[in-house]
């Protein structure tokens, strides 16, 4: 999908031959060649010709032919005004991009058609719609470049007003795009040509992708127009100053997005820019595998964020979801948080207490003073932005003062009251929904539009008294004021009463036995009448604009007040499930470790609480300068990876600013979460299973530190045995020698439980089952030293595997064990078990075949029976 043509723009051809209105057309669709054109006409949005077929294909609309234009038939589908955002919303989600061409001129008076001029463009970056625009997740614009081996990255929430930057090699590329997750990517042409050279980071991304001029992405023009939208004479106030190509991708950035919108953008008033030497580090493989924000089956829940997100309003959402993708490394921004949650707690808003109480009618500040700043906003979000406001004294009584984070927010409540004055006098208690079903400008807000409201709601009341007024003065008893749609209003007086009538009654009509009058009065007031309704809906829409242009003063504070209620709503929602959950606050340490007490995995905790479940098993877990390696050995199904899978939530928890799901917790310095759990194929990029397990190894080798944690689950068993257990055991040497990263290894091979001998930094743990017969028993809990065995047929049996498979697999296991201990030949895995031995029959069994049922007496039948039971053991 391309927004705007990447390619000099083809002369205009001649459209002589073509009517007055498909040379209009023809004009704007020339300017958005690769744009779908909705074309206002009346009631509908028309699109023609291709566009026409397109739209046919992708929405199932009904497509027609109407007359012709320069010889050939018109190809034209439409989709209604009303109802054009459900349609919007299906393109945009095909990635399509949509040029909005609205009549701008007047019908009354336009010769020929009526100017139409395109008045904003919708792509999934540039969303501002609110029908359009999920509640909870900010959707991105992210322009990407590349200079040498310099990665640059500049994005834009439209709908928030969010600018961010930052550089960064090739290999950190795929983390940003997992991290920032865009909903459309700009790209430069040359680099767009040839996508066999794009990293797969990008071509596998699932944002739709718009090639523009490699000129737009250009430092310095970057550096002009940055500045210019921030106001400001350089970028050093923003860190921005030494990322040239990050500054590159900001001028093609900025460009798309005032091309979109048709004007600047004023709500931006800030540059964000963010380091990987600043983040924990969070790749894709780490999203994916510890389900951040979708699950491994791509659903929105449960996943981490959906248990967390128990936020009021979609502002709290958003910030909260972006807390969770970008940890910061330095500490001091967790600890405020955590600080600011344990007062909330301390105060009573652990669970839901008034505070949050008061949030659920809080509105999208942050989204609607984005569309105010793009005039596009609502008249009923106008309404909301004033409930807000005036409920914000309440809400600063009700937040809880203590902590430094939540000072700032009460400071951030604070807004001009002039703004809600203004709000109150002039927006309707309850506004139409659109601006052009009128009713939307309060009452007492303008003299003229309540004189024209009052000639239209007062018509009757007037003409009634004009009646009685014209018969007192005039004498004749039988005079009457009426309107008819032909002759407008007059007054009517019979034959009888011709010869009273004043010298300034000016005669309309004359009837049988009646002539119809008008005087200068009823004149004027006939020509208020029948325009009053048109002239009250533009004096509304004139009213409306210059609220706008009023409210242009105010972004600055409304988008310190969004940022304060976003704040105050997050750390609302995780002091909530805090004290819902019963999560503890960590404490972090300078010195490396960390140390778990009864730490739990809180999806899977919720989801058997949720489920009716068994409760769930914490477990510890300790890690520090003498222990950096855990070796987690143990059965299928008993719980390694989910035990791995906690340690890292709790360090990401922690390092976000929330409480954690333990009794107790102390972190060191954590620079990065590495994983590399499950099996999957890729095969669209010819990767198989073993491929993509060692890549992502190889990438964990590459990037980890000592200050990492690593998740390594089964690693080496996509390949043969003696192949998978070189490869594990070098690969946790490495990780134990040279990266030295905090390590939980979960493997099968059991000769890896000899690692700890020769490694010191390293331990065995297993995860704990108890056997019975053919059954087995998990017990989820996580113990010092190697597991015996790994319960894999036990399990097999568990799935539903056939009995007669289950005997043969266990034949084999007993024969490999035997091998193994004896040194035997090889076995042969494909042998059907021996017959096993007829066991000797018990007493009772005895017994019982020594009775002949069809030669018992009634009484020896009951003798029988006694005996028998008498035998039972």
């Amino acid at each position: 999908m391309t927004g705007a043509p990447a390619t000099p723009e083809p002369s205009l051809p001649d459209l002589s031959a073509h009517t007055p209105m498909m040379q209009q057309y023809l004009r704007i669709k020339h300017e958005f060649p690769e744009t779908l054109v909705f074309y206002r006409m009346g009631d509908f949005y028309e699109l023609f010709f291709d566009d026409a077929r397109k739209a046919n294909r992708l929405l199932d609309i009904t497509i027609t032919t109407r007359g012709q234009s320069a010889g050939e038939p018109v190809v034209m589908a439409g989709v209604p005004v009303h109802s054009v955002e459900n349609y919007l919303a299906r393109l945009i989600k095909l990635g399509e991009a949509v040029a909005i061409a609205e009549q701008v001129g007047d019908v009354a008076t336009a010769k020929g058609p009526v100017e139409r001029k395109v008045v904003r463009v919708v792509t999934p970056g540039t969303v501002t719609d609110s029908e359009l625009l999920a509640d909870r997740v900010d959707t991105l614009l992210l322009a990407v470049t590349k200079q040498r081996a310099t990665w640059g990255l500049a994005w834009l929430g439209l709908a928030s007003g969010h600018l961010g930057a930052t550089e960064c090699g090739e290999r950190e590329l795929a983390g940003w795009l997992a991290r920032l997750d865009p909903a459309e990517l700009l790209l430069p042409q040359e680099l767009a040509a040839n996508p066999t050279t794009l990293p797969a980071a990008i071509t596998q991304h699932r944002a739709a992708r718009t090639v523009r001029p490699d000129w737009q992405f250009d430092t310095a023009l970057g550096v002009r127009k940055l500045t210019a939208l921030l106001k400001v004479a350089s970028l050093q106030g923003f860190n921005a100053q030494d990322l040239p190509v990050a500054q590159a991708a900001g001028a093609a950035l900025l460009a798309y997005a005032e091309h979109t919108q048709g004007q600047a953008l004023a709500h931006v008033t800030a540059l964000t820019v963010e380091r990987a030497t600043e983040l924990l580090d969070l790749p894709p493989a780490t999203h994916r595998n510890l389900e951040l924000t979708q699950t491994l089956r791509g659903e929105d829940a449960p996943t981490l964020l959906s248990l967390l997100d128990s936020c009021r309003t979609g502002m709290g959402s958003r910030l909260l979801r972006h807390w969770l993708t970008h940890p910061l490394r330095d500490r001091s921004a967790a600890t405020a948080r955590h600080e600011a949650i344990g007062v909330l707690i301390a105060a009573g808003e652990g669970r839901d207490g008034p505070l949050r109480q008061a949030l659920r009618h809080i509105s999208d500040v942050e989204r609607i003073t984005a569309r105010l700043a793009l005039r596009q906003v609502r008249p009923r979000e106008l309404s909301g932005l004033r409930a807000t406001l005036l409920a914000l004294p309440a809400l600063r009584e009700l937040a809880p003062h203590g902590a430094p984070l939540l000072e700032a927010v009460h400071a951030g409540l604070a807004p001009e009251g002039t703004l809600a004055q203004l709000l109150a006098a002039a927006i309707a208690e309850e506004p139409a929904v659109l601006l052009r079903d009128g009713g939307v400008i309060a009452t007492g807000f303008d003299a003229d539009l309540d004189e024209l409201r009052a000639i239209g709601q007062n018509c009757d009341a007037f003409l009634i008294d004009l009646e009685q007024r014209e018969r007192a003065r005039t004498g004749i008893g039988n005079l009457r004021v009426q309107f008819n749609r032909v002759h407008g209003f007059y007054i009517e007086v019979t034959t009888s009463g011709l010869d009273k009538v004043p010298a300034d009654y000016q005669r309309r009509q004359t009837m049988k036995n009646a002539e119809r009058f008008i005087t200068p009065e009823l004149k004027a007031f006939e020509d208020k009448a029948l325009s009053a309704q048109d002239r009250a809906l533009a004096r509304e829409k004139w009213l409306f604009e210059q609220l706008l242009d009023q409210l242009q003063a105010h972004l600055p504070v409304l988008g310190a007040l969004a940022r304060a209620l976003a704040t105050l709503d997050a750390l609302a929602a995780l002091a909530e499930r805090a004290a819902t959950l019963d999560w503890c606050r960590p404490q972090f340490v300078p010195h490396p470790c960390i140390d778990i007490s009864q730490g739990r995995h809180p999806v899977v905790q919720a989801r058997l609480a949720e489920t009716g479940g068994p409760d769930f098993i914490a477990n510890d877990c300790r890690l520090d300068a003498k222990t950096r390696m855990l070796v987690i050995t143990g059965p299928n199904m008993g719980g390694k990876s989910t035990f791995m899978r906690q340690v890292a939530l709790i360090v990401l928890l922690a390092s976000m600013g929330s409480y954690v799901p333990a009794r107790d917790c102390r972190l060191g310095l954590v620079d990065a979460i590495h994983t590399r759990i499950g099996a999957a194929d890729d095969l669209a990029n010819a990767q198989s299973t073993f491929m993509l397990e060692m890549t992502e190894a190889a990438a964990i080798l590459h990037s980890a530190t000592e200050h990492s944690l690593v998740l390594m689950d089964e690693i080496g068993r996509g390949t043969s045995t003696f192949d998978g257990l070189a490869l594990a055991g070098a690969i946790a040497s490495h990780l134990h020698d040279r990266n030295r990263a905090f390590t939980l290894f979960a493997t099968h091979y059991f000769e890896l439980t000899e690692f700890p001998v020769k490694h010191t930094q390293a331990a065995n743990m297993h995860v704990s089952a108890v056997e019975s017969g053919h059954d087995i028993v998990f017990l989820h809990a996580i113990e010092p030293g190697p597991a015996s065995r790994s319960y894999g047929v036990q399990v097999a049996r568990l799935a539903g595997m056939p009995a007669t498979l289950l005997r043969q697999a266990r034949h084999a296991l007993e024969s490999l064990e035997t091998q193994a201990k004896a040194g035997d030949a090889q076995v042969d895995l494909f042998a059907a078990p021996p017959e096993a031995a007829a066991p000797e029959p018990s007493r009772v069994e005895a017994a019982l075949a020594a009775i002949d049922p069809d030669s018992l007496t009634p009484r020896e039948a009951l003798d029988a029976l006694y005996r028998l039971k008498s035998l039972q053991p």
